[in-house]
């Protein structure tokens, strides 16, 4: 069974950074991503990466400032987020798919519950 479970979310000033976690168990190779939802908004991708860990993918809002890994010996999925603006201020979901295309194209298998991260000005 697979679980996706986050951690890591806060509140954190204009400028700051922070990193977000994820124990992503119950599947062997897999691409693993994340997802973030703002308020009144849908939900949109920002980063994926393969199961190797070698190849890694950002959306244009967060190329730059997000970086994406992942340690498969202990089933975790790391998102480091620096130089933070007000509007990437929104829930931040951790995803899994077949591949890290498919994450890209937002065929997902699994979504972790969430964990809120907020960027104050």
């Amino acid at each position: 069974q697979v679980q996706l479970a986050e951690f890591g979310g806060g509140l954190v000033q204009v400028g700051g950074s922070l990193t977000l976690s994820c124990n992503a168990s119950g599947r062997s190779t897999y691409g693993l991503g994340w997802f973030r939802q703002a308020p009144g908004k849908e939900r949109e991708y920002v980063a994926a990466i393969d199961w190797t860990g070698r190849r890694t993918y950002y959306s244009d809002s967060v190329k730059g400032r997000f970086t994406i890994s992942r340690d498969n010996a202990k089933d975790m999925l790391y998102l480091q987020m620096s130089s933070l603006k007000p509007g990437d201020t929104a829930v931040y979901y951790c995803v899994t798919g077949d591949t890290s295309a498919h994450i890209i194209s937002h065929r997902i298998d699994y979504w972790g519950q969430g964990t809120q991260v907020t960027v104050s000005s």
